[in-house]
């Protein structure tokens, strides 16, 4: 079970309320990057939460709803394949985290963020690496990105079908490479990422 070790040094340091940060989809072709910011009531037990990429995606839908009734507040928040294309990956990660971390309903004053990079978040922040394993607020957000960022694959599968999004969600599998072959790129793939067309 994850323990609340971060979220209490931060308490302890004087700060009230205390946010866990993390993103998914920094790694696929298409779509944007998503981001969740969770603030948990102190000491809450949600049987299961572990980092996202441990759980299987049917573990990850059952645990959503538990989260979102749990969490003191929550928001999800996107930076979009545009964005990546203009920012690159790691700055528009950052701003999908500080997007998140500024939906909150109520503020947050202190971010535990999964990674190494706390660049352009707003709030005191702490890095925690492989914080989604680590940390349940960290652990739940990672959760919450995961669900939507997949849930939003299987939406632009329905618009753009040719390219099979609701199976690889957009990570460069054989299929997702021969379907970029064969059809070229929509607006949701990210140019940037897509060099690799112009070599063949």
């Amino acid at each position: 079970m994850l323990e609340f070790i971060y979220e209490d040094e931060a308490r302890e340091a004087g700060y009230v309320s205390v946010c866990g940060v993390d993103e998914a989809g920094r790694g696929p072709l298409m779509g944007p990057v998503c981001a969740a910011a969770v603030i948990l009531p102190p000491y809450t037990v949600i049987e299961g939460l572990n980092d996202s990429k441990k759980l299987t995606e049917k573990k990850r839908e059952a645990l959503f709803p538990q989260i979102t009734a749990a969490a003191v507040s929550y928001c999800v928040a996107y930076a979009s394949a545009e964005e990546i294309d203009r920012l690159n990956i790691l700055n528009a990660t950052m701003l999908a985290m500080q997007r998140a971390i500024d939906g909150l309903s109520v503020p947050a004053d202190f971010a535990l963020i999964d990674g190494n990079c706390k660049r352009g978040i707003t709030v005191a922040a702490k890095t925690i690496v492989g914080g989604d394993a680590k940390c349940p607020s960290i652990a739940a957000a990672s959760v919450l990105a995961k669900v939507s960022r997949d849930r939003l694959c299987y939406e632009l599968d329905g618009k753009y079908p040719q390219y099979g999004f609701a199976r690889h969600k957009g990570y460069g599998t054989k299929e997702h490479m021969e379907a970029l072959r064969t059809y070229g790129p929509c607006p949701e793939h990210r140019m940037t990422f897509l060099k690799f067309l112009k070599d063949d």
